[in-house]
């Protein structure tokens, strides 16, 4: 409990070892694909929309400390562009984003089903 390294932790960790090793401990992989959750492009294209919302959040409240609140319409405070822009910015730009494989039905289909365990969030090349 005193965050050092001793020599009974070291004892403990080659006991361990040798008890994966003989078969007698549970092996966790933390690399192995059943242990990751896979991000559908929902949940990816909702998380950047959240994000466009963000930056119009922000100018709403900039514009509103601004200028006096009277008079103003809805209209002139919100600037739905930022929004547009972070969708467009995630299908035009993203790592995972791609033009599908026309070329005959089964490549489209076996095109939409890969699932990428590169990209953000996931693995790096290296």
């Amino acid at each position: 409990g005193s965050g050092v390294l001793c020599k009974e932790d070291i004892v403990a960790v080659l006991k361990t070892l040798v008890d994966i090793r003989n078969g007698k401990g549970i092996v966790d992989d933390i690399d192995h694909l059943g242990n990751r959750r896979v991000r559908c492009v929902g949940e990816m294209a909702e998380n950047q929309f959240r994000v466009g919302l963000v930056r119009v959040e922000r100018a709403v409240k900039e514009r509103l400390s601004m200028a006096e609140s009277e008079g103003l319409m809805p209209q002139d405070l919100i600037n739905a562009k930022p929004v547009a822009a972070a969708v467009k910015e995630f299908f035009g730009s993203s790592q995972l984003s791609q033009f599908m494989d026309q070329n005959n039905p089964l490549s489209e289909i076996t095109h939409k089903r890969r699932v990428s365990a590169l990209g953000p969030g996931g693995l790096t090349r290296e």
